[in-house]
């Protein structure tokens, strides 16, 4: 939420600021033609709402900062060297060259800070009521909730959900190509009425069955033209690069059902709650003995498909991701957004240094420890070596997950 940094004014020139604006724009606008061209917009868009997520988190600890009176130096994308930056007032506004997040800075975020002018004690976040500290650290994660209800809403009410109620089992999409529904004699309009003489009563059920047998033949038995006909098709890894496995190539085309305004908003707001409860429950059993135990041996190349569940994403696993949700639609695509909306959300509320959560646990234990009108407070400095230990362990987790989604993807949960 903030960074101890030493105050310094912004002394460039416009036209300075000027100089090393244009760049940046111009490197945003090429990116977004290549993305056009390339195809891969919809990608670009999914970058652009990770960008606008972070700042947004961060604009709610700004405004909550400033409503409540306190001094706000630095509002910042990225971190490192400036690329840019620009004064309005008390607050330098810019971005840096290390697009890993982005930070406001608050004066007197703790009591380590020593170097602060005496008339901007009143004003430090240390010096503020508990209501006020409190609001200031859980405005960043509370803007991630309204981000995914607003996205949810979008989702029911204008892109809609897409549904294949209306002809269930009907394939009205055959892979071009050679693909093993070619090789067997699938044909558009087919009918499927079974697969290894299990009812095919929708597609949702198809798709897992599929992937679950790849390598192995599988009897289908269709209706095509009043009568049944029975076709064998054997699913392959289509795209090992990709982890995309049991693909056969057929298909049914969605139709998006929209709701009205009323029940949208209602279903979001009931997705936000069973999302987050998922997340919550995720992270918990990460951190269990026997979860550590599974995910050391997935870096020991011993993975399942239940462990692939149980384990975090990096920059290239999201990515990734992004680019197959892409591929399967805007729905897929503005639904990860919400996913990982919730969830940075639910982690930025664990109780430890430096998460937004460790600011609230601090200032909860202040107001505890308060007594008679006195103001108590924590000696944070003795919290370093716990917040540097949450920071290793971060890495750590970032590290291993990157080393295994080079190596070892996760499937294509999309197909």
């Amino acid at each position: 939420m903030s960074q101890i940094t030493e105050d310094r004014p912004a002394t460039e020139h416009p036209d300075e600021r000027g100089a090393r604006v244009f760049p940046l724009v111009a490197v945003v606008a090429l990116l977004a033609v290549a993305a056009v061209v390339t195809g891969n917009l919809p990608i670009f868009v999914f970058v652009v709402g990770i960008v606008g997520m972070v700042m947004i988190h961060e604009a709610g600890h700004f405004v909550t900062a400033k409503w409540s009176g306190m001094k706000v130096t630095e509002f910042f994308f990225g971190f490192g060297p400036r690329l840019f930056s620009t004064r309005k007032g008390e607050t330098e506004y810019g971005v840096k060259a290390l697009p890993l997040g982005g930070y406001v800075k608050i004066v007197g975020m703790s009591n380590v800070e020593r170097d602060i002018d005496p008339t901007d004690e009143p004003r430090t976040y240390r010096q503020q009521s508990y209501p006020k500290r409190m609001l200031v650290a859980v405005a960043g994660v509370l803007t991630h909730f309204v981000m995914a209800f607003f996205l949810l809403f979008l989702i029911w009410a204008v892109i809609g959900v897409p549904e294949l109620k209306p002809e269930v089992g009907t394939i009205s999409k055959l892979e071009a190509g050679p693909s093993p529904a070619e090789q067997a004699g699938f044909a558009l309009g087919d009918r499927i009425l079974s697969v290894d003489g299990r009812p095919v009563k929708n597609w949702e059920s198809l798709p897992p069955y599929i992937r679950e047998n790849s390598g192995r033949p599988l009897t289908f038995v269709v209706e095509r033209d009043g009568r049944p006909l029975t076709l064998t098709a054997t699913p392959v890894d289509r795209d090992p690069s990709e982890a995309v496995s049991g693909f056969i190539g057929i298909g049914a085309t969605p139709f998006n059902e929209r709701q009205d305004v009323v029940s949208a908003a209602g279903r979001s707001a009931k997705d936000v709650w069973n999302i987050s409860v998922t997340s919550v429950q995720a992270l918990g059993s990460f951190f269990t003995p026997g979860s550590i135990s599974d995910y050391a041996g997935q870096l020991g190349g011993d993975a399942t498909k239940a462990d692939e569940e149980k384990r975090f994403l990096s920059v290239v696993g999201v990515g990734r991701l992004a680019g197959q949700a892409a591929e399967s639609g805007y729905f897929n695509l503005v639904y990860l957004l919400v996913v990982l909306n919730l969830f940075v959300g639910i982690f930025n509320l664990v109780p430890l240094l430096p998460l937004d959560g460790g600011h609230m646990a601090i200032a909860t234990y202040e107001r505890l420890r308060s007594r008679g009108g006195r103001r108590y407070h924590a000696d944070v400095g003795k919290m370093v070596p716990v917040a540097f230990a949450v920071v290793m362990v971060l890495v750590l987790i970032g590290v291993s997950a990157l080393y295994l989604d080079i190596v070892d993807p996760i499937d294509n949960p999309f197909r």
